[in-house]
């Protein structure tokens, strides 16, 4: 159940489009909270804001932030949305976000050959992406976020990085996600508009920060990619799947090639390019390996001084997890050499 508690807020930390981070007073559980603009509108300092403390107070991995659920110094707030298409459905911070199928309602439904990189963890992102873009500089890379973790894409500090790096080039965001430069309504939609709007040569799919797992062989949102592989595979697009697998992590379960991709490839329901990092992904369920060279992705990532980390590790600290990530960016960017 939500705990919901009453600060005020003491300073404006930072500001992006859809997000502020606020240091607040009178909370013994911590004293960072956020705030999504386009939900509850912006606050200032001195105002009196509820928060939404439960994931703080459980020490789950938000970064000890709480979250700011309303503005107790505003007495109402009109934001009107572009049309009548709701996310976070029957909450009460359901809003009108439109959905830009109803702008292009006459797109093809088939992205014939262009490569789908389906992701399990969001940091992911950033190795496919700094790959594709090394190899071929010139490709238009397109980010869809699913709705498996964080709703928000104002969150992802990650997304904004890549964004100001050109390392992505536009970004979706499907079903109870939200605040992509185009909204969808579910995945097979954001892969169209992603392709016919955003003009992708490559799309990069999978869920935010923030993932969700039991440790159990289906229990884990990152699964999601298997539903991505099967959508983009019926809309004829080559399907790529970036392997989860650890040098690094102390967990049995994720060292060497994670459960996760083994599952996502038994759950797939056909055929999925993997590249042979590691080299026991020969053989799973599915997977249909290409033989390709794969540049140091470690290497690339200190390069471009972006960091990113997985479960707080650094990429030196776990090489084979970034390597695998990077090497379904050289698979799709050989997909695209074929086309």
């Amino acid at each position: 159940m939500p705990t919901f508690r009453t600060a005020t807020v003491a300073e404006i930390v930072g500001e992006r489009a859809g997000l502020q981070r606020v240091r607040v007073r009178g909370l013994p559980e911590g004293e960072l909270a956020y705030g999504l603009t386009r939900q509850v509108g912006v606050v200032e300092v001195g105002d009196e804001v509820i928060v939404n403390t439960t994931a703080v107070e459980l020490g789950l991995g938000t970064g000890g932030w709480h979250v700011i659920h309303w503005n107790l110094t505003r007495r109402e707030l009109h934001q009107p949305g572009p049309d009548h298409i709701m996310k976070l459905r029957y909450t009460s911070l359901q809003s009108d976000v439109g959905t830009d199928e109803l702008n292009h309602p006459d797109l093809p439904p088939s992205i014939t050959a262009t490569p789908v990189v389906a992701t399990v963890v969001h940091s992911q992102v950033a190795a496919v992406a700094a790959v594709i873009k090394h190899l071929r500089p010139d490709s238009t890379v397109v980010y869809v976020m699913t709705d498996g973790a964080a709703l928000p894409l104002a969150l992802s500090n990650l997304v904004d990085d890549l964004l100001g790096r050109s390392l992505i080039d536009a970004t979706v965001t499907a079903g109870h996600a939200f605040g992509g430069d185009l909204e969808a309504v579910g995945v097979p939609s954001a892969l169209q508009l992603a392709v016919h709007v955003a003009g992708a040569d490559v799309v990069i799919a999978g869920l935010g920060p923030g993932v969700v797992g039991t440790g159990t062989t289906f229990g884990h949102t990152g699964l999601d990619a298997a539903w991505t592989l099967a959508a983009a595979r019926g809309m004829g697009a080559e399907a790529v799947l970036a392997l989860r697998a650890s040098s690094g992590d102390p967990r049995p379960r994720h060292q060497g090639v994670s459960h996760h991709s083994e599952a996502i490839l038994r759950l797939a329901g056909g055929p999925v390019w993997v590249a042979p990092v590691p080299e026991e992904v020969r053989g799973l369920p599915n997977a249909e390996v290409r033989d390709i060279a794969v540049p140091d992705t470690v290497g690339l990532l200190a390069d471009l001084e972006l960091r990113v980390t997985t479960m707080g590790r650094l990429p030196e600290q776990d090489p084979l997890y970034f390597q695998a990530a990077g090497a379904a960016g050289a698979v799709a960017v050989d997909l695209l050499a074929g086309r």
